[in-house]
């Protein structure tokens, strides 16, 4: 799925603000997940109400309000980089 086909799947539900496909730093392939942002909350309400659990292209969505990203305790930090840890407040 493109960012394009993305964002035509959910603009049925309400105006789209914006959208993202994260991607693997490396590869530049998608992780299989992605954010849209409504521009009202009713929008998006009606979006994971219709979308989760539907399938597209094959796949069944998985389709919710996002969450606050968990802290990683036990990572170890990558080649070069420093022993701090910045977690999202």
């Amino acid at each position: 799925m493109t960012l394009e086909d993305l964002k035509n799947e959910f603009s049925k539900y309400g105006a789209v603000e914006d959208a993202v496909i994260i991607t693997d730093k490396f590869s530049g392939r998608s992780k299989g997940f992605g954010f849209i942002t409504f521009t009202n909350d009713a929008d998006a309400q009606k979006a994971i109400a219709e979308l989760n659990g539907k399938e597209i292209e094959g796949r069944e969505l998985t389709v919710n309000e996002a969450r606050p990203m968990e802290s990683r305790e036990n990572s170890r930090p990558s080649e070069g980089e420093g022993n701090a840890v910045a977690e999202p407040q």
